[in-house]
């Protein structure tokens, strides 16, 4: 009876600490705009982008009429670079980079924003003992890079007032 209650008194005090201390999940995203018209056709951001502004209640218009921000997607890109070789003149370690280019226009303005990038980066070790492994871990580090970069545009468009 000891252990029973000795246990529901810290799981009790363990959730007070936690809603005492201000933790809480995070919500969506505090956007100014309603609406919004995404030109350039990337391959992935496009996409990913789209679902977090509908999660976000950011209606995503077909055209340019009415939207009260427009975002053109200049392009993305994907890059692999050798970081370091080995003594028998194998690569150890590659680098990854993904970035995306992109500018906005808020509705009535007559210029565009310039140019912004995006980018995030990782490094990982490679062996042709592990030839699948590897190729597995490099499409997962791509694949979270891709949403690395696309939170960095919600947090940048969160950012912006109206």
């Amino acid at each position: 009876m000891l252990k029973f209650n000795l246990r529901s008194l810290l799981i009790t005090t363990l959730i007070f600490s936690l809603m005492s201390c201000g933790f809480h999940l995070r919500g969506a995203a505090d956007i100014s705009f309603k609406s919004i018209f995404i030109q350039g056709n990337t391959l992935v951001i496009s996409k990913n982008l789209s679902k977090s502004l509908v999660s976000n209640d950011v209606k995503i218009l077909p055209n340019a009429e009415g939207a009260d921000l427009i975002l053109e997607l200049i392009g993305e890109e994907n890059e692999k670079r050798i970081l370091s070789i080995g003594g028998q003149g194998t690569v150890n370690e590659f680098e990854l980079y993904y970035r995306v280019h992109y500018r906005l226009k808020q509705a009535g303005a007559a210029l565009w924003t310039q140019t912004q990038t995006v980018e995030s980066r990782r490094d990982f070790t490679y062996s042709d003992a592990n030839l699948l492994a590897k190729q597995r871990e490099e499409r997962r580090l791509n694949d979270d890079m891709q949403s690395d970069v696309e939170r960095g545009i919600m947090r940048r468009l969160s950012a912006l007032k109206k």
